[in-house]
């Protein structure tokens, strides 16, 4: 059972920049699988932030192109999520996830694994 461990996230004022990563405990799916970041506000579904597949094609919803950068290091089986111009709206509980690659990213379907989520709060 893969583990996911998010760690950075907090406190940051709108306009301003701040990232989380996300290590996995063992390589998964013989390195071929996607890895992402979701997001969830109160009382709000999860929504999807960004993947990015074996092959490094990143995808972004369209709330965040331009100002978040997803990237992955294999060697380290870790994902990172950069923010920058946060605003308030994108405040919520950050949650990496981890699958094959075989389905649509953007869907929570296509991902086996989820960290525990950690939180931003974006401060206006």
């Amino acid at each position: 059972q893969v583990q996911l461990t998010e760690s950075g996230g907090g406190s940051v004022q709108a306009g301003g920049s701040l990232g989380v990563s996300c290590a996995a405990s063992e390589r998964a799916f013989n390195g071929y699988g996607t890895m992402a970041w979701f997001r969830q506000a109160p009382e709000k579904d999860r929504e999807f932030v960004a993947s990015i597949s074996w092959n490094g094609i990143r995808d972004y919803a369209a709330s965040v192109k331009g100002r978040f950068t997803i990237s992955r290091d294999d060697a380290k089986n870790t994902v990172a999520l950069q923010m920058s111009s946060l605003k308030p709206d994108d405040e919520a509980v950050y949650y990496c996830a981890l699958g094959p690659g075989r389905e649509d990213p953007h869907t929570r379907a296509a991902y086996y694994y989820w960290g525990q989520g950690t939180q931003v709060i974006v401060s206006s």
